[in-house]
Formats: C-alpha cells, sequence, structure tokens
C-alpha cells in the first residue's frame, strides 16, 4: 500500500472515531473500552493487572496528595507496619565489608535466650552463607523473618571463640514501638518520644508515663517531632492520657457535611503537671490532631515550628483482591473549630522542608502570617490561635540550618556514619564496655575520637562530598554527635540512650527545659484560665 493510501485510510479511520466520540459515553463503558482498545491494538502484551493500577493511581491523583492506592503486597506491608510488631529473632545488624554483623540484641527476645551477643558476625543463615554475597539489607533481612515458631539456623563467628558457632533460634514477635524513648531529664521531668501512631501506641505510653510517675516526674516533655502520623484511634488515646473526661479532641465533617465528635474519656495517667509538647515542620495529620487538642484546650506549651498542615483523614477500602484504596473520607477540625489543612493544589506540596527554607519561614517566624479570618481562641484562657496551615507553636524555636543542609544526610546514606561506628566499636569493644559501663558518665564525658570525624568527612569528600565552607566547624559538632549518638545505642542497647544523646543539643529540647524550670516564664505562655464576665 502507498504511503498515500495509507494516509488516506488513517484519516478515514480517525474521522469515523471522532463522529463516534460525538456521542455522550457513560464513564465506566469509556474505561472498560479504553481497557479492551489497549488489549487488541497495543503492539505488546500488557496485563489487565498492570492497567488497571496504573488507571487507579491516575483517578486518585485528581482527588488529593493523601488519597492512594496499595496493592494487595503492599495494603499486607501497611499493616503488618502498623500492628505494633513483626516476626523475627530479635537483633538489629549492619551489612559491613560484605558481612552481617550483629549491632544490637533485644533484651529477652529470641536471640538474646539463645545467646547471641553484639559484635557477632553471620556467616550463614539455614546453611547459606551470606558472607561475600553482596547481598542487602533487605535480603537479609527476609532471611531472618518469618513464621511465629519456626526455627532459623545461625551460623556465627565470634572474636572470642576459634570455631564457628552454630545457634538455632525460634523466630517470634519482636515489639516494633511507637515510643521511640522515654526516660528522666531529672528529678521531676519526664520525656517520651513518639515516632508514629500505630495499635500499641496507647499501651506504650500508659506503661511510659506509669513508669516515670514511679520515678517522680512532675513535668513531661512530648516529643511529637518528626511524628508524621498514623491511626487517628491511637492520637484520641494518648489525648486521654492529657485531657480532662468528656473534652473533645477533634470532630471530622465528611461528604454529607455532618460533624462526628470525639471525645476523652477521663482515664488518663497524667491529667495535671506542667507539659510541653515539641513540635516541627514534619509533625503532621494525627500528631497534629493531637497538638490542636491540647493547644485548644490551654493544657499544654507548643514549642518548635509550624508542623505540617494536613488535616484531611483516610478512610481504608478494600477491594476484593485484596488490594485497598486509602481515600480522603472527611477533614478534620480542632475543638476550637480550626482546619489546619494547608493548600494542596500545587507541586511543591511535598517539599515542605525545601519550601519552606526557600521561604525563610524555618529561620524567622515573622515571615508567616495568617489571616484575620484564620483566627481561633483557645477554650480556656482564651489565647489567640490560628487554623489554615499547620499548628503554629506558643514558642517558635528556628531551624538549624547546617544541620538541614543535606550533608550530614547524604553522608549518613552512602554509610559512611555507620561503617565509621562500626569499625569503631569492632576495633576497641571490650575497651569501650570496660571504660563506658555508666551511661550518664557516658553522655557527660565521652568524646568522638577526632581521627573517627576525619575518617567520614575524608571518606565524603574523596565520593565527591566535601563540606562546605564556612560551616566546617559546626558540621563537625554535629557528625560528632551523631557518631557519640549511634556509639551510645550500641554499647548500651536501645533507642533511649541514641535519642539522649541528640537531645542535647536539641534547642526546642533545650527551650523546653527553660520554660519548665520558670514558674513565670511558664505562665506567660500559658496563663490561667480566663475569667467569664458577670
Amino acid at each position: 500500500m502507498s504511503t498515500v493510501v495509507k494516509a488516506v485510510v488513517a484519516a478515514a479511520m480517525f474521522t469515523g472515531m471522532v463522529n463516534v466520540a460525538a456521542a455522550q459515553m457513560n464513564p465506566k463503558e469509556k474505561m472498560a473500552a479504553a481497557l479492551k482498545a489497549i488489549q487488541e491494538n497495543y503492539v505488546d502484551s500488557v496485563k489487565d493487572e498492570t492497567l488497571t493500577d496504573a488507571a487507579i493511581v491516575g483517578m486518585l491523583k485528581q482527588l488529593d496528595p493523601h488519597s492512594r492506592y496499595f496493592s494487595r503486597e503492599e495494603s499486607s506491608q501497611m499493616r503488618q507496619s502498623m500492628s505494633g510488631s513483626f516476626t523475627g529473632i530479635g537483633i538489629q545488624y549492619v551489612m559491613e565489608h560484605d558481612s552481617v554483623y550483629v549491632t544490637q540484641v533485644i533484651p529477652d527476645g529470641p536471640a538474646a535466650k539463645r545467646g547471641l551477643l553484639a559484635g557477632d558476625r553471620i556467616i550463614a543463615v539455614n546453611d547459606t552463607s551470606v558472607a561475600g554475597k553482596q547481598l542487602s539489607n533487605y535480603d537479609i533481612m527476609t532471611k531472618l523473618r518469618g513464621t511465629k515458631g519456626s526455627v532459623v539456623k545461625l551460623t556465627v563467628h565470634r572474636k572470642s571463640v576459634d570455631a564457628p558457632l552454630t545457634v538455632e533460634v525460634e523466630r517470634g514477635a519482636i515489639p516494633d514501638r511507637s515510643v521511640k524513648a522515654a526516660y528522666m531529664v531529672d528529678d521531676k521531668t519526664g520525656y517520651i518520644a513518639l515516632r508514629i501512631f500505630n495499635l500499641t501506641t496507647r499501651n506504650e505510653i500508659d506503661k511510659a508515663l506509669i513508669d516515670l510517675k514511679k520515678a517522680g516526674m512532675q513535668n513531661l516533655i512530648l516529643d511529637l517531632q518528626g511524628n508524621g502520623g498514623g491511626y487517628v484511634e491511637a492520637a484520641i488515646g494518648v489525648a486521654d492520657e492529657f485531657l480532662q473526661k468528656d473534652q473533645l479532641v477533634f470532630y471530622s465533617m465528611p461528604q454529607d457535611k455532618g460533624k462526628d465528635y470525639y471525645y476523652t474519656s477521663g482515664s488518663g495517667q497524667f491529667m495535671t503537671g506542667k507539659l510541653i509538647v515539641l513540635i516541627d515542620q514534619n509533625t503532621a495529620s494525627a500528631s497534629e490532631i493531637l497538638a490542636g487538642a491540647l493547644q485548644d484546650w490551654d493544657r499544654a506549651i507548643l514549642v518548635g515550628r509550624r508542623s505540617f498542615g494536613k488535616g484531611l483523614m483516610q478512610k481504608p477500602v478494600p477491594l476484593p483482591d485484596g488490594a485497598v484504596l486509602e481515600l480522603t473520607g472527611a477533614r478534620y477540625y480542632t475543638p476550637s473549630g480550626r482546619s489546619i489543612q494547608k493548600p494542596y493544589h500545587g507541586a511543591q506540596y511535598d517539599d515542605n522542608v525545601v519550601t519552606r527554607l526557600a521561604s525563610g519561614e524555618l529561620m524567622n517566624a515573622n515571615v508567616i502570617h495568617f489571616a484575620d479570618s484564620l483566627k481561633y481562641t483557645t477554650l480556656t484562657a482564651k489565647r489567640t490561635v490560628y487554623g489554615g496551615g499547620g499548628i503554629m507553636p506558643d514558642k517558635y524555636v528556628p531551624i538549624d540550618t547546617v544541620e538541614y543542609n543535606g550533608w550530614l544526610q547524604n553522608v549518613g546514606a552512602a554509610g559512611f556514619v555507620g561503617r565509621a561506628v562500626f569499625d569503631f566499636i569492632d576495633s576497641s569493644r571490650e575497651t569501650l564496655q570496660r571504660n563506658w559501663s555508666s551511661f550518664p558518665v557516658f553522655l557527660a564525658k565521652f568524646q568522638v575520637p577526632v581521627q573517627v570525624v576525619d575518617y567520614v568527612i575524608g571518606s565524603a569528600a574523596k565520593a565527591g562530598m566535601p563540606v562546605s565552607k564556612g560551616i566546617e566547624s559546626r558540621t563537625r559538632d554535629l557528625l560528632s554527635l551523631e557518631i557519640k549518638g549511634q556509639v551510645a545505642s550500641q554499647l548500651f542497647a536501645g533507642n533511649n540512650y541514641y535519642v539522649q544523646v541528640l537531645n542535647a543539643d536539641n534547642e526546642s529540647y533545650r527551650k523546653a527545659l527553660e520554660i519548665l524550670a520558670d514558674q513565670k516564664l511558664y505562665s506567660s505562655y500559658l496563663p490561667a484560665p480566663a475569667k467569664n464576665k458577670k
């Protein structure tokens, strides 16, 4: 067929198609027709499921940034990640020098009961070598995890023993805690950091509060920095720990514009006593529900930076094949009536830190402006608060621009810090354990050797990541702090210790302690309830 004839035929076909398209078509039928057209005409074969999944994802992009689609596999992983536990052997490990090294053994976990120690090198799993195989962390994780009650056989090299050891470990439930750290700062002040709101959050924070009260806690710092949210029910449970009975936590407004109200039960562990909540630009969703409720009821002083601004609630809608649509089903409002959802039309919605750094907001609170229409009043002290784009703290703390300039994150992601920490501990574990058996002494006096910091900076420079000029000193301080935190978490076996080390240089944390130590200052942020005029 000549080129001219082909062109005529193609034009005729297109004209016919246009005429057909002029007729109205049911959108559902149109979708089915498009799928059929691809099946019959596309040059390569494509699975229906692949096309359908892509179509669903495309549809959700027309809604809002938080409505999402999870395939069967992804929805199963999501449920597991929010359950508060997983099935494994109870160790933390690193892949270094193409080998698997145990860095922590969870106390009373399956591995601890079978005698595994920090520093052990796993050379085989179920008689299959894992050394020198260039396996990823994910590869190792899938080999170590499995069904509860099943047994995994480990071949282990231990420095103090000549021959390899064979250890059989029965897999069991390993807690995946939402309470990242809980400890006494001093004889009156407790600290709790929440990383997520999952199925076990209420029980975890309940226990933490009971333990801290037994230790003499009268004041509390609740750290929600970096907490991206989770289950709304868990946030209600945490609010219940601090608010009086029948106080509103939030209300939601679904498609029908009716209102659903969520109240406290009055069964909390810390309903009186000074309370400070730390928030930042990554505090989002369920965390904002909690922070907003505590601020609106004048129960806590909020310290830090404006929160993310996610005021939409997602509802999981299961599909017949096990996939899940997580659809925004309602907007939520704080007790004073605030919606804290920021505008989400635009490409920069998720570039939260980058956008706020560029605007100057993270360095200067005066950059932030709220319209009068977004002004609200707290419920007891009648303080002015604002809606329309995150929770604004009562005490603003600017960001450390060196900490967030990307270098530390990139060097950590490249593995230079982890490798330096591993080599340092592995070469001197017995000496470190002997000289630094007390964490308070370690926290006060341990200094990271200069050569360890130099190794990281030198390795990064060779990889094309030199430290920017003008911030060398501060970068070294922050890098040394990170290394010290990682050393503490391995020497003393717990995330509590890592958090305590890093908090020593956290300005929001320091401001919280300053406010708690000064009753006049505390009252200036959180005055007594306003009296009704007669």
